[in-house]
């Protein structure tokens, strides 16, 4: 259970706080008509696109995002990779939070948002989104008790609540140790738990998709869709650990970790290999790569999607890029915009339903997405802040 991690400890109220919560006051003005007024006065969404940028971008995005967690913990804890066992906790921070959001993106865009839990008492074994919200929901518990040890290191047997909660030093003192000895013995059990579930839910996504032949352009409907989702998920894993580790670099004033940063992309292009071949291949099979050529708004998007996704598997293989800071730090933003850009084209871009349909996301959608951003950096900066999250510097 024991680490070298330390809280940051840096002042809170900075001006990029104030930026943060300014962005999230923005989100709170859209989400108060949202919930009392209906989606006609927010959102753009119709009866033929009810899937627009809070599903789009907040849901499935997100949880392709949030795969750093799963693909780090696997790699260090499952297949014995101990020398990247920092980067394991931001990680799986990062994961958790995403997940949060996911399910608070999910509450935004249901129709009837008090039913929510519908899922946990009416099952329905043969829907998609069944399978998909049971994974979800787990594989957030899962994230929660792998960030348990984090807080047990931080305040076992230095619990000092203020005031009249003084008198609960001792219960909650004692939690903390039972606490200690569970996560001790089963941590394990749940990282492959975690790795298990994430599987199911990221290509239980490309699944649903499924439901709609006609609809989806031909460049991104497929049978393999499911495995095209799980791979692309895994591809970014890494590259969102390096995006992060980069940013918190640059914005905590950290000494570079370009060297381990640099070995652990050493396994990106595996995974990015792994997903162009299937991609390649499936396209070639079903005869319809010509369409990506055709000049069309969605062939057009194809090209960009995959050139995002191709060139920093090519720049990756090389070892200089890898030692470079600066190429690194983009090739993995490429490939964070490719998943981003591939999601939207199969839920937004892709999608034709009619001429006399259209959909482009309102300013009120826009701005509760950036309040979804804003408030995980902000939940990111007071794990870090607070708990022993990053590795000290000396």
């Amino acid at each position: 259970m024991s680490s070298e991690a330390a809280p940051l400890h840096h002042k809170f109220f900075t001006f990029n706080v104030f930026v943060l919560i300014s962005f999230m006051a923005f989100g709170v003005f859209f989400a108060y008509f949202r919930f009392f007024e209906g989606f006609e006065s927010v959102t753009n969404l119709n009866p033929a696109y009810p899937f627009g940028l809070w599903i789009g971008f907040d849901v499935a995005c997100g949880v392709a995002l949030a795969a750093g967690g799963f693909t780090t913990a696997a790699i260090v804890e499952i297949f014995g990779r101990d020398q990247y066992h920092s980067l394991v906790r931001p990680a799986i921070l990062t994961a958790f939070i995403g997940y949060f959001l996911v399910g608070l993106a999910v509450f935004f865009d249901l129709g009837k948002y008090w039913n929510i839990w519908h899922a946990l008492v009416y099952w329905n074994g043969t829907s998609v989104m069944f399978e998909v919200a049971w994974c979800v929901m787990l594989y957030l518990t899962v994230l929660g008790i792998e960030n348990v040890p984090v807080v047990v290191e931080q305040y076992k047997d230095n619990v000092n609540l203020p005031g009249p909660l003084a008198r609960l030093n001792g219960v909650v003192n004692w939690f903390l140790h039972r606490a200690d000895w569970f996560c001790n013995r089963t941590l394990v059990f749940f990282v492959i738990a975690g790795v298990v579930l994430s599987f199911g839910h990221q290509s239980s996504l490309g699944t649903m998709m499924l439901i709609a032949p006609y609809k989806l352009h031909e460049l991104w409907y497929t049978p393999m869709s499911p495995l095209l989702f799980l791979t692309s998920a895994v591809s970014v894993g890494i590259p969102m650990v390096i995006f992060e580790g980069t940013l918190a670099t640059k914005f905590f004033n950290r000494k570079p970790e370009t060297e381990l940063l640099s070995r652990f992309a050493r396994y990106i292009p595996l995974f990015l290999g792994t997903y162009l071949l299937l991609r390649v291949g499936d396209l070639a099979y079903r005869g319809v790569l010509p369409s990506a050529f055709d000049g069309s708004l969605e062939g057009n998007a194809f090209l960009l999607e995959f050139a995002l996704f191709a060139v920093p598997y090519f720049m990756l293989k090389q070892r200089r890029v890898r030692k470079n800071a600066r190429l690194l730090f983009l090739c993995s933003l490429s490939v964070i915009s490719a998943v981003v850009l591939n999601r939207f084209n199969v839920f937004i871009i892709g999608m034709d339903m009619g001429p006399e349909w259209n959909y482009f996301p309102s300013v009120g959608e826009f701005g509760v997405t950036f309040a979804f951003v804003a408030f995980g950096v902000l939940l990111y900066k007071i794990g870090v802040n607070y708990l022993p999250i990053l590795e000290e510097q000396h």
